[in-house]
């Protein structure tokens, strides 16, 4: 059997999943699970890189306890945070959380240097606040010590791959993320490097997806107790690997990515750099076999969690079968918010933000904890037609129905609003969709598989898709164009 390991790192958790090929058929085995919570350290938000590294580390030993032999691995995670490395090889400091205030204002102020329209005619990557592009400008202009001392920059699954084997690589679909990468180009941009002001030497070669980039270091391999594993650049942005999952039968399809953050897009050959493509808002974010996802971003279940984390610090604790249920059983249609709204990306009181986002635009506020609940999932569902309806018109597609992976689709409430409100079909599965991927592309890279349509093909053989069909298709109608006039959407 060939056992690969997949670690699989989201904002709020992460995982060492087993997939064993049999058959052609995948199956899998969650080893581990832990926590991902970010520290706050006075004003700073950081990621607990090193607990993170611990955990990879549980993962090999618990494969080793049970007599499991792990033929490679390969690390996804979240994109644009990042490490700096210092001359002495060592990490200079806990990377900054990418919710981290520490980059308010400096899109504008960078743009001051570099217009936007040029920013994205070298990138093709859309404006976030916490891109790392804008993470680099803010450390400059704060004078950071931390990157006037650094040798070397290395995203997050970069640096834990570093500290396993020892060999710095960036990885091409994390790389594109960085709004670093020219596309043209095939590189690191030198000349936007140069303007904002930031060392062209502290970037590493970039390896592909399916690329071996060294093996677990000697000295982690004797603390262990484990062989000298096989480490592979698989597409290490959770959203490239969850894309190398989707199940589709057809060359052109629409996906959604639905955890923390949403992503919905296409998968296209080469990427969509023009006016329109800007004024969207829409990025091309690098792929398996050098493909481009054009996607946008939309903030996700993240404000579904941070309501539910308000919720319990006042001593009211909810599963998230009790708030789908209650979400259920609450008036529909009463309240819409837009997701992307500014206020709802910081940590805090998320309740009171939504309350205050209705109340700002005209709307009785939801007050009981279902009606809350509701009124955010009705507006996911809302705001995916409305980024469906974009990715087609920027990509000049039309298509028959949606493909949602990840985390998300357990919420079968949101999948089948989803389909009432896009009226099409949507087909969830899998769940585990950026492990899977990650797996995949490992088994591409050791010939397991021809090409990533094959390694799709047997993803869908493997693994159960629900589909849902879209029902109360004027009610839905109705409520599209009340949530466009209450976001104002309808202007854009």
């Amino acid at each position: 059997m060939a056992n690969v390991l997949a670690y699989d790192l989201g904002a709020s958790s992460g995982r060492a999943l087993l997939g064993r090929l049999t058959d052609r058929r995948i199956e899998t085995e969650e080893l581990h699970r832990f926590p991902n919570d970010p520290v706050r350290v006075g004003d700073r938000l950081h990621w607990d890189i090193l607990r993170l590294y611990h955990e990879l580390k549980q993962g090999l030993l618990k494969a080793k306890h049970r007599g499991l032999e792990v033929r490679s691995l390969g690390i996804d995670s979240w994109a644009v945070d990042f490490g700096l490395i210092g001359s002495n090889g060592e990490l200079l400091g806990n990377p900054y959380h990418y919710r981290d205030r520490h980059t308010d204002g400096m899109m504008e102020r960078l743009f001051e240097v570099v217009p936007a329209a040029e920013v994205f005619a070298r990138t093709g990557i859309q404006f976030l606040p916490f891109n790392s592009i804008f993470q680099l400008f803010a450390l400059k202009r704060a004078r950071s010590p931390m990157l006037r001392e650094a040798q070397r920059f290395l995203l997050i699954p970069d640096l834990l791959r570093y500290f396993m084997t020892g060999e710095m690589r960036s990885e091409f679909t994390n790389a594109t993320t960085t709004q670093l990468y020219n596309p043209a180009e095939g590189g690191w941009d030198s000349e936007l490097l140069r303007r904002i002001g930031v060392a062209e030497s502290l970037f590493v070669q970039i390896a592909m997806p399916g690329e071996q980039v060294g093996a677990l270091r000697s000295s982690l391999a004797e603390e262990l107790g484990v062989a000298p594993i096989p480490v592979y650049a698989v597409a290490e942005h959770d959203t490239g690997s969850a894309v190398a999952a989707v199940p589709a039968t057809e060359r052109s399809f629409a996906y959604l990515s639905c955890g923390t953050w949403s992503l919905m897009g296409t998968e296209v050959d080469r990427p969509v750099i023009n006016d329109l493509a800007r004024e969207l808002n829409f990025t091309n974010e690098g792929g398996v076999n050098g493909t481009f996802r054009l996607l946008k971003n939309i903030m996700g279940l993240w404000i579904l969690n941070e309501t539910r984390r308000e919720w319990e610090r006042e001593g009211r604790s909810y599963s998230f079968p009790e708030l789908v249920r209650m979400a259920g059983e609450a008036p529909a249609f009463a309240a819409f918010i837009d997701p992307d709204d500014d206020a709802f990306l910081p940590p805090g009181n998320m309740p009171e933000r939504i309350r205050r986002y209705c109340e700002r635009t005209g709307q009785k506020a939801p007050d009981q904890p279902g009606e809350v609940v509701r009124c955010v999932l009705e507006s996911l569902a809302l705001k995916y037609r409305y980024v469906l309806e974009l990715t087609e018109r920027l990509s000049g597609g039309r298509f028959n129905g949606l493909h949602m992976v990840g985390g998300g689709i357990q919420n079968t409430l949101l999948c089948q609003w989803t389909a009432n409100a896009i009226v099409r079909p949507v087909w969830a599965g899998p769940a585990e969709g950026s492990a899977i991927g990650n797996l995949a592309v490992q088994w591409i890279a050791r010939g397991e598989f021809a090409d990533i349509w094959e390694a799709r093909k047997v993803i869908r053989d493997s693994f159960p898709v629900d589909v849902y069909e879209p029902c109360e298709g004027e009610q839905w109608e109705n409520a599209y164009g009340e949530f466009l006039r209450a976001t104002g959407l309808a202007k854009s």
